[in-house]
């Protein structure tokens, strides 16, 4: 009895002290050193972690150790845990060493600083600040090695980012150490962020006159951390409690502003400025005024007309009547692209609404350790890249815990509304909409409650056409998507004198004289055709000629016509050198093609030399016939006299744009990430444009469905920041600048070779938003853009006229033909489930499909070796399979991915084909397959190609951790044994 006794106080314990706990430990060392919670319940409480942060994970550990029956000894076995995962002040508490209630407020004021600096304290030299924390006990070893690693995958920002999480789960007195540590790591910028010196003297002065109860001039002051941070430092009373979530809290101390991502001085994160005032102009109130009424609206306006702001606007009044209202407000902003979320949230709704609301941004690239339902609970307005919001949308609608709820919100705010069209994920969101507010209609006639639905607000510079050619399907396409955003009106203003026509200009090039060097390319395309009895009609490297060679090689796959298909694959790389030839130097065309054959021969390469990788007589005669070109492309590559007339028109313009303006400040746009790379480069190599001031750099996006290495999010903020602040004065972009990024006024566009619909046009054009701003376009051989140009002008005048005649609309129709179109895309849906759900009955069993290598053909697996992790990566660790391929080391892959990371790739033994990746999962080596990788066949039949593994009718087991775990762990102590 006594036993049972001693063990519900120590449970009311661990209760009473929970919410201090969730802050002071780290689930994972401490689940290393605990025995009595059983293995699959461990797993359980580290997928929480990973899912939804390290303190809900906790709360799971807490309750894990709490419940009952108990083993003997659970309570000194888990405190015993504690101390050896490096949390002894958890332990201290729970064992009711407690500290004094003033050194417990100065702490939390410690740990509240440093979560506050962060991003500021994030420039410190990681590694020395991180093995100084170390040796003065203030990191555990363990710290250390997460810290390390941290670094080594994602970069020094990143590790210290750990380390400073780490650092505030000491016992006190930590905070005085690492202030230290700052100084003598000659860190005197970080130091002064605390009112210290790296003066060693002013440092301990400074110290003794706190302890004596005096500032620096005489004056008394109060308790606080031993250091001289907190003289300058006060915090509002809320912040003290033991559950404030810092990263929710909008409230900061008088801390340095925090620097924003483009550069500018916004002043999002200053907190004793007073909050901005928002001044619309008289065309922006005009399009808010339905929206202000609560109505859900699509606002329409031209890039750089402020439609953020006018939502910015929208977004306060709505919260604040609904305040008045005594009603909650939760407002959702969802945005199509990651570096929109810290765009929105620094230049926008922070500044102007922090005093008043919680306002907090998530995406992929957030580093908060927190469910998303936590932050929807905490915060008034959540800026989140969409598909986040769908996927806890979701988890709702299956029943789970932390889903989210549209009956939870007021107003949804969708940046690029435009993109609500099927298979859109904001056409998902509004879907799930549609469909309640069908529901609703139907429980008020049954006289029910029906379920509460947010507002919806639209922001779009251009609806588009949808490839319509006639008024009446423009108009339709317009009303679709007014229709799957429930816009009561679509509101829109022509400017006026607010934005003035741009110069547009269209630059017209002449064919080249002589082009030896795309001679050459096209009579070693031509020798592979003979070779592979391939006859095309079409005019080599041009559009048509690449779908042709697409479609040969997709042919010969599923024929297994391995010879056609390897030569249909390099002409496909021969076809992309003509068109970089046409486009830029053809020194980085002969650099694109000579690289793709540096690969193929590594290809053939064994890494171990064990055995020869297969080279076929075709693959001979292509690496022959390249081999004895090479010299000859090499010599015509380095004669100006043959550079094509595109770069030397280019060139002439830029040079005229900068000579000719007082300050200039441009973009230039261009098809392939490859393009805007060599631009850029050729820019920053040539002389004469150094002599004119300019100042180049490149952006690109951070898809990885390109070989070319992706762009960072922290990377594009870096360049948009340089462009910002003059750093970069001419910025070469693909189409992801295109839209939405807040990018720096321009004084002129120009799109290189590139044309695609009339929506990028006018999103290209509103770039140059500077006075006297141009907009030229270049016209390349074979991208037809000058042709296509006219077709988009032709279409904007067409969505113009059918926005005002759908504006012109009575009412009642407008109404009418909304709802058919809600109708019909509600029966559509359906239709859609119903053929998904029929299709899963009649997914073919994983034995009926067999994969193939693409290269060789030869037999690879079947559907019965595949798995799936987490629901997306389909592996193969069957024991037979590691004899089928080799693996070879992948440099560009650098970045750590949640709990698994990429760790080279994996080719085909036979002919060197790649396969996919060797992912690291929870210390196991897993072969990930690409699909796009093999020839799949299902039930006898080969499917030319597959891009996605979605496009193959099976559903995988899933992949069993514990089961290949233990059979890891037998065959290592095998090892060890032998």
């Amino acid at each position: 009895m006594a036993s049972d006794s001693s063990d519900e106080i120590r449970e009311r314990i661990i209760e009473l002290f929970k919410p201090r706990l969730k802050t002071l430990i780290e689930v994972d060392p401490v689940l290393d050193r605990t025995d009595f919670i059983e293995a699959d319940e461990k797993e359980q409480i580290r997928q929480k972690s990973r899912t939804d942060g390290n303190p809900v994970a906790v709360g799971l550990l807490l309750a894990a150790v709490a419940r009952r029956p108990h083993s003997p000894g659970w309570f000194t076995a888990f405190v015993d845990a504690l101390r050896s995962a490096g949390f002894s002040h958890a332990a201290d508490y729970i064992q009711l060493k407690l500290p004094k209630p003033e050194e417990e407020a100065e702490n939390d004021n410690c740990a509240q600083i440093i979560k506050l600096l962060t991003p500021t304290l994030q420039d410190m030299s990681t590694d020395q600040v991180a093995l100084f924390c170390h040796s003065r006990k203030i990191l555990t070893a363990g710290d250390l090695e997460r810290v390390q690693a941290e670094t080594q995958n994602r970069g020094p920002r990143s590790g210290a980012r750990e380390l400073l999480e780490r650092i505030v789960k000491r016992e006190p007195g930590w905070f005085s150490t690492f202030v230290q540590i700052l100084r003598e790591t000659e860190h005197s910028v970080l130091l002064n962020l605390f009112g210290g010196s790296d003066d060693p003297e002013e440092f301990d002065e400074k110290k003794s006159l706190k302890k004596d109860g005096r500032d620096g001039d005489g004056a008394a002051t109060g308790e606080s951390c031993e250091s001289p941070t907190l003289m300058e430092i006060t915090f509002s009373e809320e912040c003290h409690g033991e559950d404030t979530d810092l990263c929710a809290s909008n409230e900061l101390p008088n801390i340095p502003e925090r620097p924003q991502p483009d550069g500018s001085d916004s002043g999002a994160a200053a907190a004793p400025s007073p909050e901005k005032d928002i001044v619309l102009r008289d065309y922006q109130m005009d399009v808010a005024k339905p929206a202000l009424e609560g109505k859900n609206i699509i606002i329409c306006l031209p890039t750089g007309s402020g439609k953020t702001r006018v939502a910015v606007y929208i977004t306060k009044k709505h919260l604040e009547r609904r305040r008045s209202e005594g009603n909650p407000g939760k407002v959702v902003v969802l945005v199509n692209k990651v570096p929109l979320v810290e765009q929105h949230y620094s230049a926008e709704f922070l500044p102007f609404l922090k005093k008043s609301y919680r306002v907090e941004r998530v995406s992929g690239d957030s580093q908060l350790k927190i469910s998303f339902t936590e932050i929807v609970n905490k915060n008034d307005i959540i800026i989140c890249t969409a598909q986040i919001l769908e996927n806890f949308l979701e988890r709702a609608e299956e029943g789970e815990d932390d889903g989210v709820k549209l009956s939870e919100l007021s107003l949804i705010v969708i940046d690029e509304c435009h993109h609500t069209q099927k298979g859109e994920v904001y056409n998902h969101i509004m879907m799930r909409y549609l469909k309640q507010k069908h529901k609703n209609r139907r429980l008020k006639k049954e006289q029910k409650q029906p379920v509460p639905l947010p507002q919806i607000l639209g922001l779009t510079a251009s609806p588009g056409v949808g490839g319509a050619k006639k008024m009446e399907k423009v108009m339709d396409h317009i009303l679709s998507i007014c229709a799957n955003l429930d816009a009561s009106k679509i509101m829109t203003r022509s400017l006026g004198d607010f934005k003035k026509e741009q110069r547009k200009k269209i630059e017209y090039v002449e064919d080249r004289k002589q082009d030896p060097f795309g001679d050459v390319i096209k009579k070693i395309m031509t020798a592979i055709h003979s070779h592979a009895d391939l006859s095309p009609n079409c005019e080599l490297g041009s559009q048509n000629y690449e779908q042709w060679v697409v479609q040969n090689e997709r042919k010969a796959a599923k024929e297994e016509d391995r010879k056609v298909r390897i030569c249909a694959d390099h002409l496909q790389q021969y076809s992309e050198c003509l068109n970089l030839s046409n486009t830029i130097r053809m020194s980085d065309a002969l650099s694109f093609i000579s690289k793709f054959y540096e690969e193929e021969m590594k290809k053939k390469t064994s890494p171990d030399e064990e055995h020869d990788i297969e080279i076929t007589e075709t693959e001979r005669f292509l690496f022959h016939l390249f081999r004895d070109n090479k010299r000859n492309l090499e010599e015509l590559a380095k004669n100006p006299d043959y550079e094509n007339g595109s770069l030397s028109k280019l060139r002439t313009i830029i040079l005229k744009e900068f000579t000719n303006r007082e300050a200039a400040q441009g973009i230039i746009f261009t098809k392939t990430r490859r393009s805007a790379m060599a631009l850029s480069q050729w820019i920053q190599e040539n002389p004469k444009f150094a002599d004119v001031g300019i100042k180049s750099a490149y952006i690109i996006g951070g898809g990885d469905q390109s070989v070319v290495k992706p762009m960072t999010s922290a990377e594009q903020k870096d360049v948009l920041k340089k462009f910002g602040n003059g750093d970069v004065n001419l910025l070469i972009a693909t189409t992801v600048a295109e839209e939405g990024l807040d990018i720096p006024a321009c004084n002129f566009v120009i799109r290189y070779g590139l044309v695609t619909n009339e929506i990028s046009m006018l999103q290209a054009m509103g770039r140059g938003r500077a006075e006297d701003s141009s907009y030229t376009l270049i016209d390349v051989k074979n991208s037809g853009v000058a042709e296509r140009e006219f077709v988009n002008e032709y279409r904007c005048t067409m969505m113009d006229k059918a926005i005002i005649k759908i504006r012109a609309l009575d009412q009642e129709e407008y109404d009418r033909k909304i709802t058919e179109f809600q109708i019909q895309a509600i029966l559509e849906e359906k239709v859609r489930l119903t053929k998904q759900k029929q299709n899963r009955i009649k997914n073919e069993s994983p034995a009926n499909v067999l994969l193939r290598c693409r290269g060789c053909n030869q037999h690879v697996c079947s559907g019965e070796d595949v798995q799936i992790i987490e629901k997306m990566h389909r592996v193969n660790v069957a024991p037979e399979f590691k004899e089928l391929f080799i693996r070879r080391e992948n440099t560009s892959l650098q970045e750590r991915l949640l709990d698994y990371e990429t760790n080279g790739y994996i080719a085909c033994k036979a002919c060197g084909e790649r396969w996919g990746s060797m992912m690291m999962y929870k210390g196991i080596e897993c072969p990930c397959l690409h699909v796009k990788n093999f020839v799949v066949n299902i039930s006898g039949k080969n499917i030319s190609k597959c891009m996605k593994w979605s496009e193959v009718p099976i559903k995988f087991r899933a992949f069993n951790y514990i089961d290949h775990a233990s059979q890891v762990a037998e065959s290592s102590d095998d090892e060890e044994t032998a």
